[in-house]
């Protein structure tokens, strides 16, 4: 842990070399999820509500997925970029370091312009919180917690699948990022509302549902307490996502240059 905050300092000087660079890249990445934001805001003051959620419960439901997206982007953002890695020879490197492979590309890269995003998140949650939206009790509030954190596993194990994948096709696959990029975009409602296709695909296939549409559906008082439970059950994720990571490790073969 130590030496992994070491790293993150480091990411952080090194992000902070050129300030003015640093705080706009901050603002754009601000700037984006605002606009997304709004759109649900005009969206909302000419109909009212969407699937009978109102605007403090959509803004709960997308201030989870901007948050879990963003804590993802910044911290596992290594798997995200390890085309370059590979690109770059840079993974011979790594592996000839006598520290964890996993630990080594984890660290590789970081993305603190990303907390601009995180910053906007908790101001969502911080209106959406108090506004009535939700009944709130400590286990409610417990599942927020989890819905964000499980969230950004998930999110952390698409990642790591992106990276796996590349050990195959020396190159990121696009299709990808309908996972990677779209919650973002469709993240900002409840993905029931997409049609029960949708929503059976990111239920058990890649469970972003388990850390949005279910745990919210006990929040809105909607769904039964077990639903609450669900953004743990979501992390099995991860192990099909480690499995993956360390086959492709052992079919790397290096280019010899």
């Amino acid at each position: 842990m130590k030496l992994y905050l070491k790293f993150l300092s480091i990411h952080l000087r090194s992000a902070m070399t050129y300030r003015a660079s640093f705080f706009l890249s901050c603002l754009g990445h601000l700037l984006i999820t605002t606009n997304v934001f709004l759109s649900v805001v005009f969206l909302l003051d000419r109909f009212g509500s969407l699937g009978g959620y109102t605007m403090p419960q959509l803004s709960l439901c997308y201030a989870v997925i901007l948050a879990a997206t963003s804590l993802a982007e910044c911290f596992g953002r290594g798997f995200d970029a390890f085309t370059r890695i590979l690109a770059q020879a840079q993974f011979d490197r790594i592996m000839v370091r006598p520290r964890s492979l996993f630990f080594q590309v984890l660290c590789q890269d970081m993305k603190p312009t990303m907390l601009a995003r995180l910053l906007q998140a908790v101001l969502m949650l911080a209106w959406a919180i108090p506004s009535g939206a939700v009944a709130w009790t400590p286990v409610k509030a417990l599942t927020l917690a989890l819905m964000i954190l499980c969230g950004a596993g998930i999110f952390f194990g698409l990642f790591l699948i992106n990276a796996a994948v590349c050990f195959f096709t020396l190159e990121h696959v696009e299709a990808l990022n309908i996972f990677l990029d779209g919650p973002r975009e469709y993240g900002k409602y409840p993905f029931g509302i997409y049609g029960r296709p949708v929503l059976l695909v990111l239920t058990f296939l890649v469970p972003l549902a388990l850390v949005q549409h279910w745990p919210l559906q006990y929040l809105f008082d909607r769904g039964p307490a077990w639903y609450g439970l669900l953004p743990a059950v979501s992390l099995v994720f991860l192990i099909p996502c480690a499995l993956l990571w360390q086959l492709g490790v052992r079919h790397y073969r290096s280019t010899g240059s």
